[in-house]
């Protein structure tokens, strides 16, 4: 088995980690704070997931091994979110929340960013980089909206 497969696991389980971090946070500050975060999250994991487990294909996993291995980087997500409960200040869950959703939340607009800032720079048509903008926007303000309602 290739070290790509096993180094996709790796940042899989990590990845997941702070996903749990920032659900359960979520879900300390409100109810619909928290299930917003959770319905992003599953959109985003979705895809995620196809892509990591067509890695491990490649990396030489059957599928059986790869579905199980997808499964138990599942389990930094439970972990990260006992984390975050645990390191509830006896304060209240504000302290709490006021590290876990700044962190949680950089890190994904950074992960986002260098994804998406080098393709738009190398991209030859214009067209294709304004709709890549344009649905950034899009995706701000439909967040923007969400916290509104």
């Amino acid at each position: 088995l290739q070290i790509s497969g096993y180094l996709n696991l790796l940042a899989n389980t990590i990845d997941n980690f702070t996903h749990g971090l920032a659900v359960a946070a979520s879900f300390l500050v409100s109810r619909k704070v928290g299930f917003l975060t959770t319905m992003a999250i599953l959109l985003h994991e979705i895809p995620h997931e196809v892509g990591d487990f067509a890695i491990l294909l490649r990396a030489g996993f059957d599928r059986w091994s790869a579905a199980k291995m997808q499964l138990s980087t599942a389990l930094g997500g439970i972990l990260g979110a006992c984390f975050a409960i645990c390191a509830q200040s006896p304060k209240g869950a504000g302290e709490t929340v006021a590290w876990i959703l700044p962190f949680t939340s950089g890190g994904f607009l950074y992960i986002a960013l260098v994804n998406v800032v080098p393709d738009l720079l190398e991209e030859k048509n214009p067209w294709n980089s304004l709709q890549q903008i344009l649905l950034l926007c899009m995706g701000i303000t439909v967040m923007v909206l969400l916290a509104l309602t």
